[in-house]
């Protein structure tokens, strides 16, 4: 009796089916089919039947990496898609060929694009290619999660030499700073 719907089962937002104590979570639900996504819905539905309280999967914040060489990573909304929902958006990109850390060990390609909304300072996307990018873009979900803005990032002290502090470099390119 459990629905299913195109291949997938529907469920509320702690997980649980249309027959009440049935949960389904990961792959065969709808959304992104990522081990770290199902790994947190497990965690959402698992606390929730144990009477924790515990807040919705914000689905708009996952981290997608794909692990190749240059790796890619990504997270919240693409240039484009922000101007389709009607921002007026920031962009900044910093490539890594401008970075001593990634030149010194060898990895130069790639680079870090970040898009913020003008009016607000909202991150609303983050995305890399570049060796180490699938660790780094944690920065840019966590800041979103916390809605922390560009000029925040800016003076948060980003070590150098390290490829992390291209992130840092991609913001203040779109906040007109660059050194």
């Amino acid at each position: 009796g459990i629905i299913v719907d195109k291949g997938k089962i529907p469920v509320n937002a702690w997980y649980e089916t249309n027959i009440p104590g049935y949960y389904a979570i990961g792959d065969i639900v709808p959304g992104q089919a990522l081990a770290h996504v199902a790994s947190a819905e497990g965690i959402i539905c698992v606390e929730k039947i144990a009477g924790h309280k515990v807040e919705p999967l914000d689905y708009s914040n996952i981290p997608g990496c794909t692990y190749c060489t240059p790796e890619i990573a990504s997270v919240g909304l693409t240039e484009k898609k922000a101007k389709e929902a009607g921002y007026e958006i920031k962009v900044g990109k910093f490539p890594f060929s401008a970075s001593g850390k990634a030149k010194a060990g060898g990895v130069p390609e790639g680079f870090v694009k970040v898009i913020f909304d003008a009016k607000y300072g909202e991150w609303l996307g983050c995305h890399m290619i570049g060796a180490g990018v699938t660790d780094m873009i944690a920065e840019a979900v966590v800041a979103r999660k916390l809605e922390t803005t560009g000029h925040e990032i800016l003076k948060a002290i980003h070590p150098h030499p390290t490829m992390s502090e291209a992130v840092m470099e991609a913001v203040a390119d779109a906040y007109g700073e660059v050194i």
